[in-house]
Parts: structure tokens; C-alpha cells; sequence
């Protein structure tokens, strides 16, 4: 017997109808919606940094004997020589390993902290495919006849001022940029929709002293009171996520508050009161959901905010540790070397193509929240 399916029953799937009206509004901006499978793909590939640019092989064959140096460091005595760590970019062990076996590497043969030993001239140098053959392959022994002059080793985006491919610093980069701003907007979000859930769900003095204390902590100097911390505390990741935590989840604060402030006295709050509820399953469960449609609108742009913020900071040397891939150094050696302009374009291009994205998807996601689109 054949079953007929009501026109009012809903589908079945992991998405309430209106998950899937929003959703579908989401897709209609179509800006949007691109922007948010590129960033997707974007993110995802530099999360694979170390298997397209590395200074080691992502496998290898030597003696019948299958290694894998990207997550392995092998001793050079392994291959006949004496130092703790294989330097596989050089002359003695790609012979050795070559006669021996096999390596596979990736399509760019630096790491973001490889110096290139093989540049023509002193650095920064320019991008390989401004040059002859003959100039980028003037430092190796043999001339444009070496073997090691080959696509793999050469520079696409150029070299910066410490003879360190511009590509592979790229892309590290934008990994740690993407990573550290998901880092801070997530936690701000926790601390922040929790204030503001407190206050407007309590309301009375609860609200009333939260809201002078965050009135006073957001009226400090917030850029001078980073620059005087991060001058202090020895600089690094978590430290600087936890320096910028203390000022970036301020935020979220308010329209949360706002959102409790206005569904507190909702008929179906009163009557899970009047069933015995408590207060922490009501926030959570009833009041929470209502809050995060507000709050879910701004994430994009507070991660695109927070990742500016650490290019700031890296531009005025009061951000990662020295070394580290970071697109504002990048952009402080573009500032440095008016004489490589291919320095200041990359970190110029890489950020404005990442903000971008992230504007578009931050458009795409108010459309599809928006109640007028949703409940029309």
C-alpha cells in the first residue's frame, strides 16, 4: 500500500523548517553564499600548509625504508651525517636519499621560516617569474643546469627581506590570522552572551551594576592598554589572545542583554517559572536559542574585527613572536623595502581577499536571520 504525504508535513532532516528557511535565504545571497565556500576552502587548504609549502618531504623512501619527515624529525646519522636534525633541502642528503630511495615534496619547498641560501642577488628578491632563467639561477653551482633550479624552489611571490619565500609566509599567515580570530570571537561570544544573559535575565542591581562596570571598562584606552601589556608579557599566541579577551567580548554584551531584557516575561518563561523550572534550564534552553539569532549576525564581523586587530598588532611589532608568518610583519617589511612592492601587495591582497569574504558571508548570514525574510 502506498503511503501519501501531506503537503503540510514537514521534511525530515537535521534542519527545523525555519533552519531551512534561513538557510535557503542564506543561499539567495549568492555573494554571499560564494563567499562563504571560498573562505571554506581557503581556510581549509592553509589548514594543509605544511603538505604545500615545506622545507621537508611529505614522504620518503631510503633503504627500503618508508619515512615521513613532515611529522617525523629524523637525525641526520640516519642518512650519513652528523647534525640532530636533517636539513633535506641540502646537496648531501637529497643525493644520498636520491640514490638510496625516493622523496616526494610539496609544490613549494620552503617552510615560512626557510631561508633561501640560492637567491641571485641580496634580499628581498622578486618574484621568479620576473626574472630570466639565467638571473634566478645564477647562485646554484651548475647555473640554469643544476637540478636543484626547478619549479619546486623557486620563489612565486618572491622573498622578503630575510631571503624567506613570500609564498610559503602567506600562507602560514593566513592560517594563524583565521585560527586566532575564531579563537578570540568564540571565546569573546562564551563570555559575552553569559554577561549579558545574567543581566537581563536577573535585571534589578544584577543588571544595573554589570552595566556601570562594563560602561567604565569600556571607556579605557583599549589600543594603549594592549600596546602597554603586550610590551610587558613575552609575546605569543595565547597571551595575546588572552591580552585582546579582555576587552573583545564587551561586544556581545548588549544585544544579548537586550534580548533577555525583552523575552524574560514571555508567557512561556512564566509558565515554565510556574512549573518548577529553574532559572539556569530556562536561560539555556528557552531564552538562549531566541538570543543567538542576534548574536550569530555578528560573528563574522567580530572575526574579521578581531583579525585586523592582530595585523595591527603585528604591524607595530606588539603581536606574535619575531619569526613567526604574520601578514602584518609582512606588510611592515612592504612599508620597510618601498623598493619590493611585492611584499606590501601580498599582505595587502591576502588580507583584503580574507575580509572580504568575510564582510560578504556577514551579509549573507544577517539576510538569513533576518525575521521579515524568514517569517514572511
Amino acid at each position: 500500500m502506498s503511503t501519501v504525504a501531506y503537503a503540510g508535513t514537514p521534511e525530515k532532516g537535521w534542519l527545523t523548517p525555519i533552519g531551512r528557511r534561513r538557510w535557503q535565504n542564506f543561499k539567495a545571497n549568492r555573494r554571499g553564499y560564494w563567499s562563504f565556500w571560498i573562505f571554506l576552502v581557503l581556510f581549509g587548504l592553509s589548514l594543509c600548509a605544511e603538505f604545500i609549502a615545506n622545507d621537508k618531504p611529505i614522504v620518503a623512501s631510503y633503504k627500503g625504508e618508508l619515512l615521513f619527515p613532515v611529522f617525523v624529525n629524523y637525525p641526520e646519522e640516519k642518512f650519513g651525517g652528523f647534525l640532530a636534525e636533517t636539513d633535506f633541502r641540502s646537496d648531501f642528503i637529497r643525493d644520498e636519499i636520491e640514490a638510496n630511495g625516493w622523496m616526494v615534496w610539496p609544490p613549494i619547498r620552503y617552510s615560512y621560516q626557510t631561508v633561501n641560501s640560492n637567491i641571485p642577488h641580496s634580499a628581498p628578491t622578486p618574484p621568479f617569474w620576473l626574472m630570466s632563467e639565467e638571473e634566478r639561477c645564477s647562485a646554484y653551482p651548475l647555473g640554469a643546469d643544476d637540478p636543484g633550479c626547478m619549479l619546486g624552489n623557486m620563489n612565486w611571490l618572491g622573498t622578503d627581506d630575510q631571503a624567506r619565500d613570500v609564498t610559503a609566509r602567506m600562507i602560514y599567515g593566513f592560517r594563524i590570522s583565521v585560527l586566532f580570530g575564531l579563537a578570540l570571537t568564540i571565546a569573546s561570544a562564551v563570555i559575552g552572551v553569559s554577561a549579558g544573559a545574567v543581566q537581563g535575565y536577573f535585571g534589578g542591581w544584577t543588571d544595573l551594576l554589570f552595566q556601570r562596570f562594563i560602561e567604565i571598562w569600556s571607556s579605557m584606552p583599549v589600543l594603549y592598554i594592549l600596546l602597554i601589556i603586550a610590551a610587558i608579557l613575552p609575546p605569543g599566541f595565547f597571551i595575546l589572545l588572552g591580552i585582546m579577551l579582555l576587552f573583545s567580548w564587551v561586544g556581545f554584551v548588549g544585544v544579548v542583554r537586550a534580548e533577555f531584557l525583552r523575552a524574560r516575561n514571555f508567557e512561556y518563561v512564566n509558565a515554565a517559572r510556574a512549573l518548577g523550572v529553574g532559572n539556569g534550564t530556562i536561560m539555556y534552553r528557552h531564552l538562549l536559542p531566541n538570543a543567538m539569532v542576534a548574536t550569530l549576525t555578528f560573528l563574522p564581523f567580530i572575526l574579521s574585527g578581531s583579525i585586523t586587530t592582530l595585523t595591527s598588532l603585528d604591524f607595530l611589532g606588539f603581536g606574535m613572536p619575531p619569526g613567526s608568518a604574520s601578514l602584518g610583519e609582512m606588510i611592515a617589511q612592504g612599508k620597510s623595502n618601498l623598493q619590493a612592492p611585492w611584499l606590501g601587495l601580498t599582505a595587502f591582497f591576502a588580507m583584503s581577499i580574507m575580509l572580504s569574504l568575510l564582510i560578504f558571508v556577514g551579509e549573507a548570514t544577517r539576510d538569513a536571520f533576518d525575521p521579515r525574510k524568514t517569517f514572511r
